[in-house]
């Protein structure tokens, strides 16, 4: 297997980007907390100082920067470029450029398996799954796996053994046996089916329906849908309130976040009066801020969750959706939920 990350020729495009990232860098490399948010129709990446709200830098990147997530020592952030093939790393504290890995096809939505063997790549436009092996430092492909139509988001048991990939035109969910590369089943769960999200335990798989106004209820052990949660309409994607009870849901079409509590699988109270387009979402090391990009507004937003209100907006570029910063909540609660 060949070795992803190794040395190789850069290409024109990559090295131009790469100069104009530094000289855009100049001024804030140095500083720290920065809120790095991809503007996906723009070609770049914005630096917000997670204290002072202010935008302190605009970066190239590849065309197309959809989603990005932190190597597993956190030593880099990744951000895939799906139109341009390729992964730019960055620094994730600060956004500064580090280097690009190239001939990644379609690199949309990124997974890295909890026991960090595998990382995995939804090509979106290539109705493909890419697996690779992970050493701890550098990638190798294990299989390029056809799979239509339309995969697009990825979520894992905690044992590593599968990962699920939502399928947004036919509406489907994939099981992939990742020790295997091979699909262990598919089955129907609604319409345009994007966020996927474990509870605790990995008792059920949660699926945004973004062609609809609900979070689907997936009983994956027996393939089937056992119930549905009204959140709102064009619910999408997932993030943890790192509670070990709660997650939440943006829905993109109804302009909400819906608040859903994982033991009793219900919508437990819904964020109101944001922008159009909720996407993304990243939660502040003290559990109080949520930061979500509107992917329809050129703006991100920061939520007082206490009061459950939108207290600010800051202006970006052109639909902003994926968003990290390093001095964030983890993932999942310490227990695994």
């Amino acid at each position: 297997m060949r070795n992803i990350f190794r040395s190789g020729r850069v290409r024109a495009f990559a090295a131009r980007a790469a100069i104009a990232t530094g000289a855009a860098l100049v001024a804030s490399a140095a500083l720290a907390n920065n809120v790095i948010v991809l503007n996906s129709a723009e070609a770049t990446l914005s630096l917000i100082d997670e204290n002072t709200h202010q935008v302190v830098g605009t970066v190239p990147t590849g065309k197309e920067p959809h989603h990005l997530m932190p190597t597993p020592d956190s030593s880099s952030l990744i951000v895939a470029n799906s139109v341009s093939n390729n992964l730019m790393f960055v620094d994730p504290k600060t956004g500064a450029f580090q280097r690009w890995v190239q001939d990644i096809e379609d690199p949309y939505q990124l997974g890295f398996s909890p026991d960090k063997k595998w990382f995995v790549s939804t090509g979106l436009r290539l109705d493909r799954l890419d697996i690779y092996h992970f050493d701890g430092k550098n990638l190798s492909v294990a299989k390029r796996l056809p799979l239509a139509t339309m995969p697009s988001h990825i979520a894992f048991t905690n044992d590593s053994s599968t990962a699920f990939i939502s399928l947004q035109v036919s509406g489907e969910i994939a099981a992939i046996d990742l020790p295997t590369q091979t699909v262990k089943w598919k089955m129907k769960v609604g319409k345009v089916p994007a966020g996927v999200w474990l509870t605790p335990g990995d008792k059920y798989l949660l699926v945004g329906m973004t062609g609809a106004d609900y979070v689907a209820v997936v009983d994956w052990r027996n393939q089937k849908v056992v119930k549905t949660i009204t959140t709102g309409k064009g619910a999408h994607n997932f993030r943890s309130m790192v509670d070990g009870k709660h997650v939440l849901v943006s829905n993109r079409v109804a302009n909400t976040i819906s608040i859903i509590d994982e033991d009793t699988l219900t919508n437990v109270g819904d964020i109101t009066g944001l922008l159009p387009g909720p996407d993304d979402m990243e939660l502040s090391a003290d559990k109080k801020y949520l930061w979500v990009t509107f992917r329809f507004a050129k703006h991100v937003g920061v939520i007082d969750l206490a009061n459950r209100k939108l207290i600010e907006t800051i202006k970006v570029g052109r639909s902003p959706h994926g968003i990290y910063f390093y001095n964030r909540a983890p993932v999942t609660a310490p227990n695994g939920a």
